[in-house]
């Protein structure tokens, strides 16, 4: 399968028609690909048409983007059908509750298939958003094979990927939005090391860009990148391919199931196999220096 990253840039419209424009026409850009993946807060700039004082509010941004999730899901719902392809949708807030949890959702040609809510909230989103945690990881079922989410700060935790993996996930799709190139950089550390530990494909897509009139999205940082593990049959470096820092655009890479089933029973290493033998070896002791001895 052919799965497609997008290093994804904010932009303000004046309308409803814009936004629709622009999203078509970069699903209409990557429709030859399976798998079309767009970045966490990618659907922040849906703020813009609250107008600017709703914009550069962190509060008038998060609702006003919620109220536009029942139309950009039936966008992307029909994008996906009309070209035949998934698409993981830019996540943003929803409010199921009286505060709203940070949603990315995955269309097939068939509609909509779910939700994945981020798990883990960072700082910002705790003490400035007061965006709260989903309920729990979803493994989706597609034609093309079991895809889990783990969206941006999520990738730095092992055990997240893991449950995925042993819930039969053979590819993660990463989500991100950071502001500076070390937040990137931990989320693309955290997304290799989670591709490397469950011998499956990892995709990156980060929102890039500068986006001043947007609170809390007025600067981006990052690149697209699909990652692997670094073993036979793999790229020795764990990366399939990586677009150009800040450039936007689309990244490209082919794999296959039988690859991902292949380098899990018989690679290198067996990194996905032997996960559980950690448990045995855990037991930390201390070993003191002596005190030296004195005259």
């Amino acid at each position: 399968m052919k799965l497609a990253a997008a290093a994804y840039p904010l932009d303000w419209f004046e309308d409803w028609a814009a936004y629709e424009a622009k999203i078509s026409a970069w699903v209409a850009e990557a429709a030859g690909a399976d798998i079309l993946v767009f970045p966490e807060y990618g659907a922040m700039e849906l703020s813009s048409l609250g107008g600017p004082d709703v914009a550069a509010d962190l509060e008038g941004a998060l609702r006003e983007v919620s109220r536009h999730r029942p139309a950009m899901e039936a966008l992307h719902a029909r994008l996906a059908a009309r070209h035949g392809v998934h698409i993981l949708a830019a996540s943003g807030p929803v409010f199921s509750g009286e505060r709203p949890v940070n949603r990315a959702s995955l269309f097939g040609p068939s509609g909509l298939i779910g939700h994945q809510d981020k798990a883990i909230m960072t700082r910002f989103e705790r003490e400035d958003w007061d965006v709260v945690p989903g309920n729990g990881l979803t493994v989706f079922e597609t034609e093309l094979g079991r895809v889990g989410v783990l969206i941006c700060y999520d990738s730095e935790f092992p055990l997240l990927g893991r449950a995925l993996a042993e819930a039969g996930c053979e590819i993660l799709l990463v989500p991100s939005a950071t502001e500076t190139l070390a937040g990137f950089t931990r989320v693309r550390v955290g997304a290799m090391a989670r591709a490397l530990e469950n011998q499956c494909p990892a995709v990156q897509s980060p929102v890039i860009g500068v986006a001043d009139w947007c609170a809390g999205m007025e600067e981006n940082t990052g690149r697209a990148a699909i990652y692997g593990p670094p073993d036979r049959g793999w790229p020795p470096t764990g990366i399939l391919a990586e677009g150009d820092m800040a450039v936007p655009g689309w990244t490209y890479a082919e794999v296959t199931l039988d690859a991902v089933r292949e380098v899990r029973d018989d690679g290198g290493v067996l990194n996905f196999r032997h996960w559980a033998e950690q448990e045995d070896r855990l037991s930390v002791s201390i070993c003191r220096a002596e005190a030296p001895q004195t005259a």
